[in-house]
């Protein structure tokens, strides 16, 4: 079978370098195929189609379910963190009724909702910080993610379990944290429990505490069934499908470690990337305070979310450095061609977000941070993808978008914030995720009044 782009490589160090510099990888790729390449990685079998051009990716996602299917087998390697029931494994019909479920929870009323509550986190985390003081922005967007998922998808405010989870969630993901360690997903015959001690015995028993707290949360929240209440947890546990069906225990733990483990380190680095650009670029800042200010003193959550500038700043963020590199995986079902290149079934293709989000056809002078661009003209589906997109788009998005742009605005508008050096951020591996880094060196210099409350303050004081 030829294969489009053959990177030459030794399939390896193909192996590896994917492992431990990603973004490296893929970029010495596409310098010398820059709309579609082969390559041999670990995570969906050997050999993968990297598509990035739109066009080829506007082929692959219209043609979902037909000519090109998203297996779940393709997600193998996240099996042992989100559970065989996880949506990521579901495919066909199965896995459109389980998202018809899911999807409730991320529009209309219940996202207002949320909104109140991820203002008062963001103040209550940021509130620990005195003047003058250092600190990694990543670890205070991931401490107010964590709380959000607490708060929104289970339902937990205070109390043991929220302590204990709390706790536990960090300590599960920490094997991803590392390209050596993350490297334990990858390769199933390293998934060996030797004990307490081993990285992979630990994980398998910090799993086994956190599947205890949501089975107990679970079992409690069936028992006392309540409509009224507005997290995500309560929702699926009222849910039925057309049939009638609710979800088995087992679903609901996996389709809530899907929400969670998705939803917690990827808002949390785009929210710490969006951090870096804004105050890597004064100007930016500047105009984005201005308009935060016209809303005034308490505004509400929804009139900062349709903020238009705010918007282009959050799409810029996620455009040059996107969390996920990657759409989901689809494989070709039919003799099919891409770009003039055939491919024969079974072929794995690999819609590439990073690459494309590069495209200085599409992103002139990719490399620099310019939020003006997404005010100039539309990106269609297949040019801007920072959650993916077709059948298989983040079922997240909503709440993730809402939740960065809730955030960045909270921040802004009530400290003053400055990078601690001029060191270039990099994007690293972090699991299955591309954070941050060096986790964004920040400063907190004082404090901030609204440009409009500071003007009528002086105008009483005047008069």
């Amino acid at each position: 079978m030829t294969l489009p782009n053959l990177i030459k490589t030794p399939s390896l160090l193909q192996k590896l370098q994917w492992i431990t510099d990603p973004v490296g990888y893929m970029e010495k790729a596409a310098q010398q195929y820059p709309d579609i390449f082969t390559g041999r990685i670990v995570g969906f079998g050997d050999t993968v189609v990297f598509a990035i051009h739109p066009q080829a990716i506007q082929e692959i996602l219209t043609n979902d379910r037909k000519k090109f299917v998203a297996t779940g087998e393709a997600n193998r390697i996240v099996a042992p963190l989100l559970g065989e029931a996880s949506l990521f494994f579901k495919e066909g019909i199965p896995h459109k009724q389980k998202r018809q479920l899911v999807m409730p929870a991320f529009h209309g009323e219940r996202m207002r909702a949320y909104g109140e509550q991820i203002c008062n986190l963001s103040t209550k985390v940021f509130s620990q910080l005195l003047v003058n003081q250092h600190f990694l922005a990543r670890n205070f967007t991931q401490e107010i993610t964590l709380q959000v998922i607490l708060q929104v998808v289970l339902g937990l405010n205070e109390g043991e379990k929220f302590q204990e989870l709390k706790y536990l969630l960090p300590e599960l993901l920490d094997l991803t944290r590392s390209p050596i360690t993350s490297s334990l997903f990858f390769f199933s015959f390293l998934q060996k429990d030797l004990g307490a001690w081993s990285p992979w015995g630990k994980f398998l028993r910090d799993r086994q505490q956190v599947d205890k707290l949501l089975y107990a949360e679970i079992a409690e929240r069936r028992q006392q069934l309540n409509p009224e209440r507005a997290d995500i947890l309560s929702m699926l546990v009222l849910a039925q499908d057309d049939t009638g069906q609710s979800m088995t225990d087992k679903e609901l733990r996996d389709q809530l470690m899907t929400l969670m483990l998705a939803g917690y380190e990827t808002t949390a680095s785009a929210i710490a990337w969006g951090l870096y650009w804004i105050h890597q670029k004064p100007l930016v800042r500047e105009k984005l305070l201005q308009e935060l200010d016209t809303l005034g003193d308490s505004p509400d959550p929804m009139s900062i979310y349709r903020l238009p500038y705010l918007t282009a700043v959050c799409n810029e963020t996620l455009r040059i450095h996107p969390v996920v590199m990657f759409s989901f995986p689809r494989v070709v079902q039919e003799p099919i061609e891409l770009l003039g290149h055939p491919l024969e079934p079974g072929t794995v293709t690999l819609p590439s977000i990073y690459l494309t989000h590069q495209r200085e056809d599409l992103y002139p002078k990719a490399q620099e941070f310019q939020p003006e661009r997404f005010l100039e003209r539309q990106f269609s589906p297949y040019e801007f993808l920072p959650f993916g997109a077709g059948v298989r788009r983040c079922i997240g998005e909503a709440l993730a978008v809402f939740q960065m742009k809730l955030v960045l605005a909270t921040v802004l508008s009530n400290y003053q914030l400055a990078l601690v050096d001029g060191q270039r951020e990099r994007p690293q591996r972090k699991g299955f995720t591309l954070a941050p880094s060096c986790g964004v060196k920040m400063v907190m210099t004082g404090h901030r009044v609204c440009q409009e409350s500071l003007t009528k303050i002086t105008a009483i004081s005047v008069s």
